[in-house]
């Protein structure tokens, strides 16, 4: 008589458990990351395009550039703006607390700059 190989309903049902957690976890975690790309683009895009504004100038671009691309995580008065030379320079840090299930919760900071 051969010995039967293979995983057990048991084993199956562990497996495809721990396959769903991750699963709802990426999908929660997902749209704080997609939000976040689109905060350091925005922040990129508008360093470059004013390389010589002042400080008044880059938060109204972020403002109008905030209400196209619809962030809210952050306002113009979150960014810190600096001169590198005749380079604005954008950065902004946040935190951002995603509940996954019951009392957890993943809390992620985040950082974007445009240099």
């Amino acid at each position: 008589m051969k010995n039967q190989r293979g995983v057990t309903l048991v084993g199956m049902v562990v497996i495809c458990i721990a396959i769903v957690i991750v699963a709802i976890g990426g999908l929660k975690i997902a749209p704080a990351y997609i939000e976040y790309y689109k905060v350091k683009k925005a922040i990129v895009a508008i360093a470059q395009a004013n390389r010589g504004g002042t400080v008044g100038d880059v938060r109204r671009a972020f403002e109008m550039r905030s209400a196209i691309d619809d962030i809210d995580v952050i306002g113009p008065k979150d960014l810190d703006i600096t001169k590198e030379g005749n380079d604005v320079v954008i950065s902004a840090g946040y935190s951002k607390r995603i509940p996954l299930f019951g009392n957890v919760n993943v809390v992620i900071d985040f950082a974007a700059s445009s240099n």
